[in-house]
């Protein structure tokens, strides 16, 4: 099978071109990457040398180029992971967010129509809105459409299109919605990764508000695997929601990291409120569980030591970034 995987120097694009590469040898992978500021070819450096891997330097937006490589390669599936996805820089500036997720986007679905490639697309449990502090509700395949951020209502868009390719033009698509991911290459800016980097400098950390929203935490790796799932087995036209089973706190995990690096918790600075900030996120992933037999394998209290230990060895990649 030969993939054309967009964003693939990016944080999880760049772990499931590894991964993918790892566990099947004799696909051929392309990575189409714009390298904006959070793409990265070192995260890829392992790769970079396989007769069975490509990369391309370019925008998901240039129509003439995604026409190109499928004109010349013969791609069986578009993996799609590209997309402008921090919260914080789509609340000053979201127009980049609209053009990228939204356009770049539909420029993909229609090279897709045009060569009848299969197209899965990695979206967000953002595009749900928040849950309720204390609720047992989760959100799933059925849940209502609620973004509350540019980045989310971008995102929400690009589901929105993906899904009505295939309901209109009959193009073979998956949706994943994953929850928080954290793990290897992960870009600084993020908060697991902000938060170790901070200490590992003797900084302190910013902790937006009380402290108290609720995310869902999935290791990469895990996320990965599940795509591979849902490519190698999934039902065309269907959704899987897919989470860690692992959901904490911010202030939880604040406390955590820096208890795991030797701090003490005044290296916890409160800063204001981060703008619309959803209380909680929580997946239920009973869908892909029961009809694709995948499961979360790395438990929080493991991936997190393998987080903080991957930045600790790894601190040239990050300390330029910062």
């Amino acid at each position: 099978m030969k993939l054309l995987v967009t964003g693939g120097a990016g944080f999880i694009g760049s772990n499931f071109v590894l991964y993918w590469l790892k566990n099947y040898p004799e696909d051929y992978v392309i990575n189409l990457d714009l390298l904006t500021y959070a793409g990265n070819l070192k995260n890829l450096k392992s790769a970079e040398n396989k007769k069975n891997y490509q990369f391309i330097r370019g925008n998901i937006c240039d129509s003439d180029l995604v026409e190109t490589i499928l004109n010349q390669e013969k791609i069986d599936t578009i993996v799609h992971f590209a997309a402008e996805s921090h919260v914080d820089n789509s609340i000053k500036e979201s127009s980049v967010f609209v053009k990228t997720n939204v356009l770049g986007t539909h420029v993909l679905l229609e090279a897709a129509r045009k060569h009848s490639v299969r197209f899965h697309h990695i979206s967000t449990d953002e595009v749900f809105g928040s849950l309720e502090l204390g609720s047992t509700e989760k959100f799933n395949e059925n849940s209502v459409y609620d973004p509350h951020s540019p980045y989310s209502a971008s995102k929400a868009s690009s589901d929105h299109l993906v899904r009505a390719y295939f309901h209109t033009h009959n193009l073979p698509v998956t949706i994943t919605n994953c929850s928080n991911n954290y793990g290897p290459y992960q870009y600084p800016e993020k908060f697991i990764p902000l938060f170790i980097t901070n200490l590992l400098e003797d900084k302190k950390v910013p902790l937006y508000g009380d402290g108290l929203n609720v995310r869902d935490w999935l290791y990469v790796e895990d996320h990965c695997r599940a795509i591979d799932a849902v490519i190698r087995k999934g039902k065309i036209g269907e959704t899987y929601c897919v989470g860690g089973d692992s959901e904490k706190s911010n202030v939880e995990i604040a406390k955590l990291l820096v208890k795991k690096l030797g701090k003490s918790e005044k290296y916890i600075q409160t800063v204001a409120d981060r703008l619309g900030h959803d209380r909680r996120y929580a997946i239920n992933a009973a869908k892909i569980k029961k009809a694709l037999g995948w499961k979360p394998t790395v438990a929080f209290e493991e991936g997190i030591e393998l987080t903080v230990k991957w930045y600790e060895e790894n601190k040239e990649w990050w300390e330029e970034l910062k």
